[in-house]
């Protein structure tokens, strides 16, 4: 019988093997160019390929990776067999792992990782992947709650760009834990990269494929996300998988204005004026935009006056904060708030966009307020607003069951500064207790406020 070997450490070479290698080589150091990258597409073929290593995740059970020569695909001397655990398994909470080599291989050949896979009852596993090197995974691809079931079925997981796979050292890791508390198991087998001319129609985007504007200020640094990739496969259905944002080439069309790095981090370092940010991975081009429009140097909202002692701080770089559960709990179904928060000089700052209503939660535990007098915040509104603009505040208490209401009226010449509100707290009407605040809600009365920054977000007395 064959047998099957699996590391779960990092191989050590004894130093007497690299001498015995120098001493039968006879030739001048100089006359050696770079050794070739193996180009060995093979993962798992009836076994571990050579130079394939195998460490768990941490917080998974160890134990949940086995070689199976009893179950396999199509006959196969031995499959990787994955063992989910119970719920609450004290040897480890899900199963996870990550295949690596020791040495980069050259997958630039190739166009999928492709393996065959069943399991003891239908589920979904978390995510499949290859790419995770242990280290910066740069590369790293993944699909997320790929189905398997009692059948084997041939799966694929297509690279986005085979150009950047040349000193690749993860093949194939996994995350998984229990379908309905309860575990289970399933295999894989026939693990190797493909180079099929069946992976076809990619397309790629940023941001989900929107075109989007926003207003910045010098200073501010924001991740592009969305990033999607989406492939035709040999089934003729689409797969869209997770990719690295280092197969994505992002370009910025005024680099005086705006900068972004191959990771997709724009920063906006002038102004006025503006820039468009755009991607492509290879020779297609991503669906989708930043353009920023930079106001120049970010006005700071004033510095607050109050002693510490005489703070309770939800949100402000001048005082320490108190516990906070969320600043934006994107309350369905009706809310629409979306949080764009930025940080300039070091200072961080709420921005609330597509703004209707709101909730900043600060229940654990619940805010003593009531030696306080004031609540104050600093906003800014930088869009041009219409008369009636009105934003509502509520001061939630658990004790009482009360909520305080308080509204106040902001004109159009207030727009594009600072508003420094200290509204006394007895002005909020039926706010009877104040001893176990916990939450603070902002509402857009007449629907003409789109967003908003917020700073230095505190009671006081």
């Amino acid at each position: 019988m064959k047998s099957h070997k699996f590391i779960k450490t990092w191989l050590f070479v004894p130093i007497g093997i690299f001498i015995m290698l120098f001493w039968g080589c006879e030739r001048e150091i100089t006359d050696l160019g770079p050794a070739p990258y193996s180009n060995n597409p093979e993962v798992f073929i009836d076994g571990f390929s050579p130079g394939l290593n195998y460490a768990a995740f941490g917080g998974s059970n160890p134990a949940a990776f086995d070689v199976d020569e009893k179950v396999t695909y199509n006959k196969s001397r031995a499959s990787m067999r994955f063992e989910v655990p119970d719920a609450g398994d004290p040897r480890g909470a899900y199963a996870g792992g990550v295949f690596f080599t020791t040495e980069g291989r050259d997958l630039s050949g190739y166009t999928a990782l492709t393996f065959w896979a069943k399991a003891s009852q239908a589920a979904n596993i978390d995510l499949i992947g290859f790419g995770n090197d242990l280290g910066a995974s740069k590369y790293q691809v993944s699909v997320s709650n790929l189905p398997v079931n009692s059948n084997w079925n041939k799966y694929y997981i297509p690279i986005p760009d085979p150009s950047k796979m040349k000193m690749e050292r993860g093949m194939l890791f996994y995350a998984e834990g229990p379908e309905n508390d309860k575990g289970y198991t399933f295999w894989i087998d026939e693990v190797k990269f493909e180079n099929l001319g069946t992976i076809a129609h990619p397309r790629f985007a940023i941001l989900d494929g929107q075109d989007q504007t926003e207003t910045s200020f010098i200073g501010v640094s924001k991740q592009l996300g969305g990033l999607v990739s989406t492939f035709n496969l040999p089934t003729g259905a689409d797969q869209a998988i997770n990719a690295a944002p280092a197969y994505f080439e992002f370009v910025s069309s005024n680099e005086s204005i705006a900068t972004v790095d191959a990771n997709g981090m724009v920063s906006v370092v002038g102004g006025p004026g503006n820039a468009q940010i755009t991607a492509h991975v290879g020779d297609v081009v991503a669906d989708g935009s930043l353009t920023i429009n930079s106001i120049g140097s970010f006005q700071h909202a004033p510095t607050p006056p109050h002693a510490p002692e005489n703070v309770i701080s939800l949100f402000s770089e001048a005082y320490t904060n108190v516990p906070v559960d969320y600043y934006n709990g994107y309350w369905a179904p009706y809310q629409t708030t979306q949080s764009a928060d930025f940080i300039v000089d070091g200072d961080r700052v709420l921005h609330y966009t597509d703004f209707n209503f709101v909730g900043i939660q600060f229940g654990s535990p619940p805010v003593n307020a009531s030696t306080m007098t004031h609540y104050r915040m600093d906003i800014y509104l930088p869009n041009a607003l219409s008369a009636n603009a009105q934003m509502r505040i509520e001061i939630v208490d658990n004790a009482g069951g009360g909520t305080g209401l308080h509204t106040f009226t902001i004109t159009p010449a207030q727009a594009q500064q600072w508003i420094s509100l200290d509204i006394p707290l007895s002005s909020f009407a039926g706010l009877t207790s104040r001893n176990a605040l916990w939450q603070i809600i902002f509402v857009d009365v007449n629907g003409n406020i789109p967003s908003f920054y917020a700073d230095n977000i505190y009671f006081r007395k």
